[in-house]
């Protein structure tokens, strides 16, 4: 048998020398295999080679194409994009929250809380911050209990720890099939192995976990239920008291990402509340204040404390005691509701610009949410369509960046309406939108 990397040679020097060019696409896999007298499996491993080194991309029941640009350096929505009109990171800021957050800034003069806040902390936080961050986390009756919140740097630290703490090197983690790109790519740096679980207009399928279980024992779950990121689906109550219950039945702990759900206010009780010993529960500052006040909490069943709190302290995860202190009078006295308040306003004024400037192509949202997901009009695909906006200056994310595993790239864009200001907003989705409607090959740069 011929070595496939050999094979993938052959290809790449195509591509490297022009016959094959950015949106072509590639035979079949079978038909690849034929023409190159090699095995089908052979041909499988010389597109996965391909792929690896960042030259194809595949694409959910379309086939496999040769990039129309190189892949990224990073995680997805780890950097701010280079573009001029950045619409793949979401950091919302609203009129008047720098001024709100500067009042609240003088409580930390006073000698006593400065001297706390410059002392060491530690993964408990403080009394004043338990409860400052209980108090705000609670909802539709349910209230988490004080002395479970655990506090990281950030919200993925928060989440990197709990994964850490809940998954061994080479352990499987359960993952709705699309999922937040920076877990993906903390998983790779913990040795996680993802199992993507198949997902309905309700959110995770329970049978899909038990099968994915049945198949070969996960070691936890991660999943977003409300406004999940990319799709804005928010799982219903009765799915969340099913999945409550297949938690229970199985043993395994879900890492329930709650970042996005203060956008959410009518949204049913978090996953938490109905399988408190089984849900480890994560949240952060960056979204519902701001992207330079990093502070990320989880709610930990007791019985995984020790486990979460040794794994954020190994990975020097832990929270500053300015950032608590800060977090502490923000929280209590109101000025992180006023916020919330003014971005869930801000986030639904975003929207209808969307829901007007994208009007009669298929965009999925909520309402309430600050992103909104693009299946791409034939023959657009997504590598190229984002390549032909970022040369308008415009940066908006794959959904290969959401997928999980090989070959399943959809046809599709996210696309966030947080950053630029709401004039540049509408323009840079106007064009975007005129975009779409013409071909790539009118698209392309003479």
């Amino acid at each position: 048998m011929r070595d496939y990397r050999r094979v993938a040679d052959v290809v790449a020097a195509q591509i490297a020398a022009g016959r094959l060019r950015p949106g072509d696409r590639l035979p079949t896999q079978r038909a690849f295999a034929r023409r190159h007298g090699i095995a089908d499996s052979t041909a499988g491993r010389v597109y996965g080679e391909l792929a690896r080194r960042g030259l194809v991309v595949g694409e959910v029941g379309r086939g496999t194409f040769v990039r129309a640009a190189a892949p990224a350096t990073g995680p997805a929505l780890a950097e701010p994009a280079p573009a001029r009109i950045d619409l793949e990171l979401n950091y919302p800021v609203v009129e008047g929250q720098s001024e709100l957050l500067g009042a609240g800034l003088a409580r930390l003069s006073r000698p006593d809380v400065l001297a706390a806040a410059l002392r060491p902390a530690t993964t408990s936080g403080t009394p004043a911050v338990r409860e400052a961050v209980a108090g705000t986390l609670s909802r539709s009756g349910w209230s988490p209990d004080p002395s479970t919140v655990l506090f990281a740097g950030n919200g993925r630290q928060a989440i990197a720890g709990a994964l850490a703490a809940l998954v061994p090197a080479g352990g499987r983690l359960g993952v709705e099939a699309f999922t937040y790109p920076v877990v993906k790519a903390a998983a790779a740096r913990l040795g996680i192995v993802l199992v993507p679980l198949a997902c309905d207009a309700a959110g995770l399928r329970v049978d899909a976990l038990r099968a994915a279980h049945r198949e070969a024992a996960l070691s936890a779950v991660y999943l977003q239920p409300t406004l999940h990121n990319p799709l804005g689906v928010t799982m219903p109550d009765g799915r969340r008291a099913e999945l409550a219950a297949a938690l229970r039945e199985s043993g395994l702990v879900a890492v329930e990402d709650a970042i996005w759900s203060f956008l959410h206010d009518q949204a049913p009780a978090p996953l938490a509340a109905h399988a408190p010993g089984h849900v480890i529960l994560a949240d952060s500052l960056s979204k519902r204040l701001a992207p330079g006040l990093t502070l990320g909490f989880a709610v930990v069943p007791p019985r995984l404390a020790g486990p979460v709190a040794a794994a954020l302290r190994s990975g020097a995860w832990t929270a500053a005691g300015f950032a608590l202190e800060a977090a502490a009078g923000w929280l209590s006295d109101g000025t992180a509701d006023t916020i919330a308040a003014a971005k869930r306003a801000d986030a639904a004024d975003r929207r209808r610009i969307a829901a007007e400037a994208l009007a009669g192509l298929a965009v999925r949202a909520d309402p309430r949410a600050y992103f909104c997901w693009w299946d791409l009009p034939e023959p657009w695909r997504a590598d190229t369509f984002v390549a032909a906006a970022a040369r308008r200056g415009i940066a908006v994310t794959p959904g290969a960046s959401f997928a999980v595993g090989p070959h399943r790239a959809p046809n599709a864009v996210r696309v966030g309406l947080a950053s630029p200001p709401p004039a540049e907003l509408r323009r840079a989705l106007t064009v975007l939108a005129d975009l779409a409607r013409i071909s790539p090959e009118a698209a392309a740069p003479e």
